[in-house]
């Protein structure tokens, strides 16, 4: 049996590497040949799918997508950037620390992929390549998940292990005692080594932001041209009228876009904006309405209605902070050939109001189109504002109308904050705090902010399951039975075993050595959940098989999993970096390599200082 064992463990091992198969589905299948082999019985073999730690994770998944979607990882984002200024070694520091913090509480995955489209363009815009830059960023975000329990899944692995043999898990901020001196380290090293070593890969990757794409805008649809904010002063007979007494657009031609309420309250029910005016919308004292019109009938309708003109920002700056929000957003739709709108004479106002979306603009052959009603044609282009909810049933309900570029993306990159933000940060202090004063168990806690976000519209609940890796969270469940294997058959004890005779019996450094060697060797190839759920269970025998404390190997297991620099295929975070940094397989060796090694020093010397034997 314990052969057999080592053969599937073997084969699962080869297949992770191969690549072939996507980590869930070789975990599945390395699950499933436990339980054909008899093994395992079914009750076991599907155990990792009740499991607390694949629960928690898949709720973390969920908060870290609130958070980007409210606002906060876009905002901390474009700080750094801010920060740097004109630096490169500023920018280098700043892009890796910051990394390396926000992976502390958000996932590692989202950490990246909230900071790679801006580290690119901050890298290009201060005079440097991105690939100086992003390997950083992968290898700062992996460092970071040491600062707290829920940063990296094999912290949550490592303590719950802990658990289930009677020992006391690791607090919330346990895990910062060792993960903040090797984040300063990984500082350090990036700014007077890594950055040599790393390679000057030229990449066809300036990427289009909100600010170029609203400048785009701007020129192609001349939306400056038609863009006013009006105040309603308390002499003005719009006061406590509605919108459909007036007929602005039959009689004015102007469309009112938004209203931003000055006196907003929430017991009286008036919310501080009006995204989409309707007919039956009440004008009150103080609003700022946007609107969009001929300077003319603009004009007209201020002596009309007494109505103030409020001064406008630079109009990308004014179109990016009052008509784009995590909500709401603009985007471009181009008519297809085979679309059923082409040859049909519309009213364009009237026909995306159906969907709940404003035209902003409309252009035909890089020409505006001023007219209200028009005979559509292929390759007409229409501007549109709506919310990003809409703007994808549009998309799908017409397949042959085009959106252009990511709205979803790009609600993600908009850095203001909204109430939603404030209860999606609650939510994870919320976390936190349950967490640290140990008041429920840990995916309990989670759930109970992931309900929270979900609950409050922080994000709607299909996002919620597409921000979910449903592959990592698949793969840490069918990879927990091969723990178990691993116990039931021995395999784990003879592999302690082993390990104790040869290393333990020179010193309880050198096992911890070890330990860190083998589990950081199997983390370059596989997954680094997998990894410390096959060594998880391997530590603590060796460590009980020499009466020592299981908790400072259970620490050298997390932190070695994490320790996946020599390979792009060792974490998610190095792969999503390879493509836009242009890397090589070698550049990660040799990267990484000198990186692993300080950690590997710095660990012996700190952990038993701080976890003793």
């Amino acid at each position: 049996m314990i052969y057999l064992m080592l053969l599937i463990l073997i084969i699962t091992i080869g297949l992770f590497v191969w690549g072939k198969f996507t980590p869930d589905i070789v975990a599945l299948i390395s699950m499933l040949s436990l339980f054909l082999t008899g093994i395992l019985d079914a009750t076991e073999t599907l155990s990792g799918f009740s499991n607390p730690t694949v629960i928690m994770i898949a709720a973390l998944f969920i908060i870290g997508e609130g958070i980007a979607q409210t606002g906060w990882t876009a905002m901390a984002g474009k700080k750094f950037v801010e920060w740097a200024g004109k630096s490169i070694p500023k920018l280098l520091v700043i892009v890796t620390l910051g990394a390396g913090i926000l992976s502390g509480f958000v996932s590692n995955t989202g950490t990246v992929a909230t900071l790679m489209p801006l580290t690119i363009s901050s890298a290009w815009s201060i005079g440097t390549l991105p690939s100086k830059m992003l390997m950083p960023v992968a290898f700062g975000s992996n460092t970071g998940g040491l600062l707290t329990l829920t940063g990296t899944p094999p912290n949550i692995i490592a303590s719950n292990a802990l658990l289930e043999a009677g020992f006391e898990g690791f607090s919330f901020f346990e895990f910062s005692l060792i993960g903040l001196p090797l984040l300063i380290v990984a500082l350090i090293y990036f700014r007077y080594i890594g950055y040599k070593l790393l390679p000057k890969n030229k990449t066809n990757n300036k990427p289009v932001n909100i600010e170029s794409t609203l400048h785009n805008w701007i020129q192609a649809y001349q939306v400056d041209n038609g863009y006013y904010r009006l105040r309603v002063r308390s002499i003005s007979p719009l006061l406590k009228t509605k919108i459909e007494d007036w007929q602005f657009e039959k009689e004015y031609n102007v469309s009112i876009i938004r209203i931003k309420r000055r006196h907003p309250n929430l017991l009286k029910k008036i919310p501080a904006f009006i995204e989409f005016p309707n007919p039956s919308t009440e004008f009150l004292y103080h609003d700022i309405i946007t609107v969009q019109g001929e300077t003319e009938a603009i004009n007209k309708m201020m002596i009309t209605f007494r109505l103030g003109l409020l001064p406008l920002e630079p109009i990308t700056d004014e179109l990016k902070n009052n008509l784009i929000n995590q909500e709401v957003g603009m985007t471009e739709v181009i008519v297809n050939p085979n679309s059923m709108l082409v040859g049909r004479k519309y009213n364009l106002v009237d026909y995306f109001k159906r969907y709940e979306i404003q035209l902003i603009a409309a252009s035909r052959n890089n020409k505006v189109i001023d007219e209200k009603e028009i005979t559509v044609k292929a390759g007409d282009t229409f501007l549109i504002r709506g919310t990003w909810e809409h703007i994808d049933d549009l998309k799908k309900q017409h397949e042959n109308l085009i959106i252009i570029g990511s709205p979803e993306g790009m609600a993600k990159n908009v850095e203001s904050l909204s109430y939603k933000s404030y209860i999606a940060l609650g939510a994870l202090i919320m976390m936190i705090i349950f967490m640290v004063f140990n008041i429920v168990p840990g995916s309990i806690a989670a759930l109970l902010s992931a309900g929270a976000i979900l609950l409050t519209g922080c994000v709607p609940i299909s996002k919620a399951y597409k921000g979910i890796s449903w592959t990592s969270v698949v793969m840490i469940a069918a990879m927990i039975p091969m723990g178990i294997a691993l116990q039931k058959t021995g395999t784990a004890q003879i592999i302690a075993n082993t390990l104790v005779n040869y290393l333990g019996s020179i010193h309880p450094i050198v096992l911890l050595g070890g330990v860190f060697l083998l589990t950081t060797t199997f983390s370059q190839v596989i997954n680094n959940s997998a990894t410390a759920v096959l060594m998880a269970p391997i530590a603590i025998l060796a460590a009980n098989s020499l009466s020592l404390s299981p908790a400072p190997f259970m620490i050298v297991v997390a932190i070695s999993a994490s320790t996946a620099f020599l390979t792009p295929i060792g974490t998610t975070t190095n792969a999503m970096v390879m493509t836009a940094g242009g890397y090589k397989f070698m550049d990660y060796l040799k990267v990484g390599a000198p990186l692993m090694f300080i950690f590997f020093a710095l660990t012996l010397v700190l952990v038993p200082l701080i976890w003793p034997f």
